[in-house]
């Protein structure tokens, strides 16, 4: 049983025995390469949340209409990555044993390995979509398997080849592009071209869902960690993750990659938290 948060995202109010979609952030951004900062993401949308309306007039639905959950930040240990993932897994695995799904804030974009790793665990079909602007392939960043820049690589060993699906990708290494051209990922660059017909394929497949949202143009959301021009706007993304979120069986998700204190405008928290209200929705309505 877990208690709820003392501030929460805007219309996450139910007890968590009630609760469908229990949230929790991970604020840790222990080995963030270049702007650091993404720890004080969880708090700051909460924070700006209540700046929005719980209802969304582009879904029709409302966020008070479902039974929606925030249960707080964990305490993570700043320099030790494994152990922060532990404690990330935990509190997933609490949640998905009761029969109800995690929603992650994070926090840099390594903490998806946590609650990926406890998803893996209850449905051994699971495949990963991804939203970045990153491949996050690499084998190790300087000399680190665990690493933001390695996150969607340890996946891969978790989950094996075909089961990733990588949107909206415009930065990484030669290496990691030919690695995963290789029938490793399904790496889809720039934008979401294809998506519909990937959803419809992966429809009886349990989904865990990744958003890091750099993969918006830094036009749209500066406040991050590792900008990266050419990206995606706001309407698309936010049609994107609607889609993935009302046609696909997400058993598990997360939103990565604000680090708010680079955009003193606020603007970029607010898209994060809007994207988040647009998720929460899309996961829950017209669903049995």
């Amino acid at each position: 049983m877990l208690n709820k948060a003392n501030l929460q995202f805007i219309g996450a109010e139910a007890e968590f025995s009630q609760a469908l979609t229990v949230l929790f952030g991970a604020p840790f951004d222990g080995t963030t390469s270049f702007r650091p900062g993404a720890r004080f993401a969880p708090q700051a949308i909460r924070l700006d949340s209540n700046g929005l309306e719980t209802y969304s007039p582009y879904q029709d639905g409302d966020l008070t209409d479902f039974p929606i959950m925030d249960s707080g930040d964990l305490e993570l240990p700043f320099g030790n990555p494994r152990g922060a993932l532990d404690l990330i897994k935990e509190r997933a695995l609490n949640i998905l044993n009761q029969q109800k799904r995690p929603f992650l804030i994070g926090g840099e974009h390594l903490v998806t390995l946590g609650a990926l790793e406890a998803c893996a665990q209850i449905y051994p079909e699971l495949r990963l979509i991804h939203f970045d602007a990153h491949t996050d392939l690499r084998q190790d960043y300087l000399g680190e398997t665990l690493s933001h820049a390695t996150v969607i690589r340890r996946a891969h060993d978790l989950l094996g080849d075909q089961r990733i699906y990588q949107f909206g990708i415009r930065s990484g290494e030669r290496a990691e592009f030919v690695w995963s051209s290789q029938g490793h990922t399904f790496l889809i660059p720039y934008n979401f071209a294809g998506l519909e017909i990937i959803l419809e394929d992966l429809k009886d497949y349990p989904i865990y869902f990744t958003v890091d949202l750099d993969v918006l143009d830094p036009s749209v959301f500066p406040g991050t960690g590792t900008p990266e021009p050419g990206g995606v706007s706001f309407d698309q993304l936010r049609q994107a993750v609607t889609k993935v979120c009302a046609q696909s069986q997400v058993v598990g998700c997360d939103v990565t990659e604000l680090s708010p204190q680079y955009d003193p405008s606020g603007v970029s928290t607010a898209v994060a938290a809007k994207i988040i209200r647009e998720m929460l929705i899309a996961l829950h309505k017209n669903k049995k």
